[in-house]
């Protein structure tokens, strides 16, 4: 069977994958000149089961509300005149209730620990490797209060059998000694162990690599205008090459999906959330991360990534713009120089910036669509990475009419009604 797959970041790559493995006549396209150049390009590097979640949860709108008025916020909401800006911020509000974040959080825990489980697989079986470790990730507190919510957090983590502790200061300081330079204080960490790490464009760059070897074709510089039907299914793909066909289609345009689907009568709440990150070459090994550190107080994630450290962190609600704003980039810089001060080149910079598509809720919605030869691999917002390999064969395992081997509720266009 021919498929196409609109979408080249580690979504439709990795589901290219598992349609290839499937024995699929398999196409991808991307406006980029290769794989993972947006969203996929730059992000924090965690695959991280362990931090799964909806970012919606009681008492958000409060945290938001109180971050207006701080120097370098972890969130920042720009209103702008877009109605479907207002049509996600209110369902965002919507689903920050205990009852929704239970919910959530259980869709999310499900579909992030099949993708773990995916991608070692993966791994396996292909010997691929992408600056990848397995040294877990430790979630560092500078208050108090902030490890009493890593209490709080622990139990809910009790709950769904991941592999935790709470440790002192001291603790964290020996999962990770380069901490012992930093100049903030903790109060504690949480540790999970079975959290792992890697460049997800290397990744995926790779990933490509060994399926063009396969016969898969990418077509990149190819521009995607719309999506051509006729008697109730997808006819072909209208693009600045002309018309592209296939037996199915499977739409993994992240932020661009919402407005290429909207005029087949299919709305999907996905809007942009702007994350920034820095990378720069570690210079001394006993000052870097053996791993990977989440800092709660600037929300900015610090991970190792082979010779290099990255950074990456805030979430800015304001539309599509993809710059990299001097004053964000600054702040996730600020986090990590002072958390790890010694560890890197910091006058050699990296800068960049990328969109998550984010769905209020926090899930993704994978799968079936009204028009039978259409599927969706869309909405996985920060947890891309994480995701990629669960819901790529997720997806191949429904165009094949395959039951997936995890329940799909709450995963499809039925969560909407």
């Amino acid at each position: 069977m021919k498929v196409l797959v609109l979408g080249a970041g580690v979504i439709g790559t990795a589901c290219a994958w598992y349609l290839s493995r499937a024995g699929h006549e398999v196409t991808v396209v991307d406006r980029q000149p290769g794989p993972a150049l947006e969203t996929s390009f730059g992000n924090a590097g965690g695959v991280c089961p362990g931090f799964a979640g909806p970012w919606a949860a009681p008492g958000m709108p409060l945290k938001v509300a109180r971050w207006l008025f701080r120097h370098h916020a972890p969130l920042l909401l720009r209103p702008r005149l877009d109605i479907q800006q207002w049509k996600w911020l209110a369902s965002f509000v919507a689903n920050c209730t205990a009852e929704r974040f239970a919910i959530n959080k259980a869709r999310m825990q499900r579909i992030a620990h099949y993708s773990k489980a995916c991608l070692v697989a993966l791994r396996e079986e292909t010997g691929i490797r992408y600056d990848n470790g397995n040294g877990g990730v430790l979630q560092i507190f500078q208050t108090e209060q902030e490890l009493d919510g890593a209490l709080r957090a622990a139990k809910i983590l009790e709950s769904f059998n991941v592999s935790h502790r709470i440790v002192s200061a001291a603790e964290a300081m020996a999962i990770e000694p380069a901490l012992a330079g930093t100049s903030v204080s903790l109060s504690g960490a949480l540790h999970l162990p079975d959290d792992e790490t890697g460049d997800c464009h290397l990744f995926t760059t790779r990933l490509a690599s060994l399926l063009r070897e396969r016969g898969v074709i990418f077509r990149f510089d190819t521009a995607i205008r719309g999506i051509r039907t006729e008697g109730g299914t997808v006819l072909g793909v209208d693009t600045d090459h002309g018309l592209l066909q296939a037996d199915r289609y499977v739409v993994a345009l992240a932020n661009d999906a919402p407005a290429l689907l909207r005029p087949l009568g299919i709305d999907i709440p996905i809007y942009p959330v702007k994350g920034y990150a820095v990378t720069a070459a570690i210079t001394r090994e006993s000052d870097a991360p053996r791993s990977s550190v989440m800092d709660e107080h600037s929300k900015v994630m610090v991970t190792r990534l082979g010779k290099r450290i990255r950074a990456a962190g805030v979430a800015e609600i304001g539309g599509y713009d993809r710059s990299v704003a001097p004053h964000q980039a600054a702040g996730v810089l600020q986090a990590v120089r002072a958390l790890f001060p010694e560890a890197a080149d910091y006058g050699q910079i990296a800068y960049w910036a990328g969109l998550r598509p984010m769905t209020p809720d926090g899930p993704p919605y994978l799968g079936v669509t009204p028009l039978p030869n259409l599927l969706l691999n869309i909405g996985q917002g920060s947890n891309g990475w994480t995701q990629a390999c669960g819901c790529g064969r997720i997806v191949a395992d429904i165009l094949d009419g395959r039951a997936p081997d995890i329940d799909l509720g709450g995963l499809t266009l039925a969560r909407r009604d």
